[in-house]
């Protein structure tokens, strides 16, 4: 028996897939900026305040830092409508909370307790939250592209309208899943948006060490899909391809990659030295923090005042206060479900759910 080719839409040109003048003018507007700003914030202080608490020892585990790559979780994840399905990486913390995981749910998680988005056993590497269609990072580098394939392979044969997102390093690039995920992906013109984030080093090696042709863009492009480079650290221009992408995805153009050149302020995880990059380049890259490019921006347009931006940063902290306080008082899972979900239950029981 042959296996039968997926039933795929029909491939049409790439589109600009440009917005109506009222959905654009929302998304450009002083509002949509002050959204922008306030995600990208929660997500640099809760990760300051995970690294206090690592610090502490009140977490444990891996923890990779997301700081300095802000816009790029908060951009791609605005183009996305709540039935899409996200795939992310072991550095996920920013594109948890982008996509709407509570901070509560996530530092739950991050203490290994029972209310944790994954019920304690995933910690900063497995955020996972079906609800939101949001399946969670995976240890192994370039893991989540299959499962992306899949996922979007499902919502085509389905007739379901949705964009599966994947996010993954440069370092991914490197993996056979990469190439295998996106000869497939162009192969059955899946509805997959594959988003590079190229932060330069795959965790110490750095790109140019790694990849004789570093432009991933050109080479994506070589698997017959749109793809295209972006400034990573401007979250309205990350924002704008990703937009301009799911809508060429949305309108049966296919896979569509973006790469989103970013960079890490924090070392690999909070284990790794970072002996292997230059002082200088750390600063230069911080000179175009995606906050403060944002900041300046707004208050350059009359946006945004030392008052507002205050009144940001201090219900921000009370609601990382709350996560943090709410986290330590959760319970443990209990000794007696720590085989739920690891063996199905015997032929004719109905396992709880």
């Amino acid at each position: 028996m042959t296996a039968s080719r997926p039933t795929t839409r029909p491939r049409k040109e790439p589109s600009s897939a440009k917005p109506g003048r009222k959905a654009a003018a929302r998304r450009s507007g002083a509002g949509h900026r002050t959204d922008l700003l306030e995600a990208m914030l929660r997500i640099r202080r809760f990760e300051e305040r995970c690294v206090e608490l690592y610090s502490a020892a009140r977490i444990r585990g891996f923890v990779h830092l997301y700081i300095g790559e802000e816009a790029v979780a908060v951009g791609v994840t605005g183009a996305l409508e709540p039935g899409d399905a996200v795939v992310s990486t072991y550095r996920e913390h920013g594109h948890a909370l982008a996509r709407g995981l509570t901070p509560e749910s996530v530092m739950a998680e991050m203490h290994g307790k029972a209310t944790g988005c994954s019920g304690g056993r995933g910690g900063s590497m497995h955020l996972f939250d079906a609800s939101r269609r949001f399946y969670g990072g995976s240890a192994i580098v370039a893991g989540g592209l299959p499962l992306a394939a899949g996922l979007a392979l499902a919502d085509l044969m389905r007739g379901l309208p949705g964009v599966t997102c994947c996010f993954f390093g440069d370092g991914a690039f490197a993996e056979g899943e990469f190439h295998e995920t996106a000869n497939l992906a162009a192969l059955w013109n899946l509805p997959l948006l594959l988003v590079c984030e190229n932060n330069l080093y795959a965790m110490g090696t750095a790109l140019a060490r790694e990849h004789a042709q570093t432009d991933l863009a050109m080479r994506a492009a070589s698997y017959g899909m749109p793809a295209w480079a972006v400034d990573g650290m401007d979250v309205e221009a990350v924002e704008q391809a990703a937009r301009r992408a799911v809508g060429g995805i949305r309108a049966g153009a296919g896979p569509h990659f973006l790469e989103l050149r970013t960079y890490r302020f924090r070392a690999h995880s909070m284990y790794d030295p970072d002996r292997y990059r230059d002082k200088a380049e750390v600063e230069r890259w911080k000179s175009r923090d995606p906050i403060a490019r944002l900041t300046e921006r707004m208050r350059d347009g009359g946006e945004l005042d030392d008052e507002a931006l205050a009144r940001t940063e201090q219900r921000l902290a009370e609601e990382i206060d709350h996560a943090v306080t709410a986290a330590e008082r959760a319970p443990e899972e209990p000794v007696g479900d720590l085989l739920r979900h690891v063996t199905s239950a015997p032929y004719g029981e109905v396992s709880r759910p």
